[in-house]
């Protein structure tokens, strides 16, 4: 398996003709905020003033996970399949929000532990039915968790548009993010692990306790696709390759919550221009993500205390993609508009 190689968008002379571009409209200068570095952002990953959002897309990544058997969920595993039915019966939150903002949504089983049969709105990429559970051997093989990326980056190949959001759908999977953000930021374990699901206080502790342990047992795990592999989903290791073919293909990355800013550290730990493609789209209200997004020097778009997952945020915050688009494209200059630029 061969990582892709991602270039970095850093181009001085294109970056001065965006900010004189964006200077230039009639408006005092900065007064757009963060929509103005926004436009900056996609000019660099398209290498051009005139920018544009093409057929954007969501695609939900779902997954089962073996920890579950430990007690780290409010809910059963059988939720991962049946929120899956809800997607493909255009019933969940993301339909909702995808629907709003014209944004083709794909729903892919990356190992859901059920036998969902042909079904023409489903891709079955299923590498098992669901991981091993890590607080006692590895999640994955080395082998599965490869076959993971690479479907993650075929799938990415085959979908069209230049824009791409991520989402998850994965009872337990808010574990495997604590563990990864834990081994791979050094950051201690009682900050990197909330809720998820709703757990109590008490349920909280217990999944610390579940972690703490799995990460003494697995010390072997260092290299950040060894540890995918030990602790990570089969869902999450599916982003990792899409995300990583994404933005070798100069696509747009919309990154949701904390599990999808999970599989993104592991991408930014193998190849870290990757964050010059990716958008943050909101800080999560599960514990972790603000201090997950500070260690990969993110600046979230929207902060509306969103823990559900499923690439809710990115939907929400694909509006700001187009209106960052929009003014750079659309908006007049001082000169056009035969405006003195002291007056704005």
């Amino acid at each position: 398996m061969q990582i892709p190689s991602i270039i970095p968008t850093a181009d001085a002379a294109l970056s001065q003709s965006l900010a004189d571009a964006i200077n230039n409209k009639t408006k005092p200068i900065g007064s757009l905020g963060r929509l103005e570095s926004l436009a900056a952002q996609l000019g660099l990953i398209q290498r051009s003033t005139n920018v544009r959002i093409d057929q954007p897309a969501i695609v939900i990544f779902a997954g089962d996970h073996g920890v579950v058997a430990e007690g780290v969920s409010a809910y059963p595993q059988d939720v991962t399949w049946q929120m899956v039915e809800n997607f493909l019966a255009d019933g969940a939150a993301i339909n909702v929000f995808a629907r709003q903002n014209g944004c083709a949504l794909h729903i892919v089983d990356a190992g859901v532990n059920h036998d969902f049969g042909q079904r023409p709105a489903l891709i079955d990429r299923k590498i098992a039915p669901g991981t091993r559970n890590f607080a006692h051997e590895p999640a994955m093989s080395t082998q599965e968790c490869a076959a993971a990326l690479e479907h993650g980056m075929g799938l990415v190949s085959d979908i069209p548009g230049n824009v791409i959001g991520f989402g998850e759908m994965g009872i337990g999977n808010t574990t495997a993010a604590a563990a990864l953000m834990h081994k791979l930021t050094d950051q201690p374990l009682a900050r990197c692990v909330g809720a998820g699901t709703g757990l109590t206080s008490e349920g909280i502790l217990h999944k610390e306790r579940v972690i703490a342990a799995a990460v003494q047992r697995h010390t072997h795990a260092v290299d950040p696709l060894d540890v995918l592999a030990t602790f990570g989903g089969f869902e999450i290791a599916m982003m990792t390759g899409a995300m990583l073919k994404a933005a070798e293909l100069r696509k747009v990355l919309l990154i949701d919550g904390f599990i999808v800013t999970s599989a993104l550290l592991v991408a930014a730990r193998l190849q870290p221009a990757i964050l010059d493609y990716c958008v943050f789209s909101h800080s999560s209200g599960e514990h972790g993500h603000a201090l997950l997004l500070e260690q990969l020097d993110a600046q979230p778009l929207l902060d509306l205390g969103l823990r559900l997952g499923e690439g809710t945020g990115s939907a929400l915050a694909l509006p700001l993609l187009h209106a960052a688009a929009n003014f750079l494209n659309q908006m007049a200059t001082f000169a056009s508009a035969q405006v003195s630029e002291r007056s704005a």
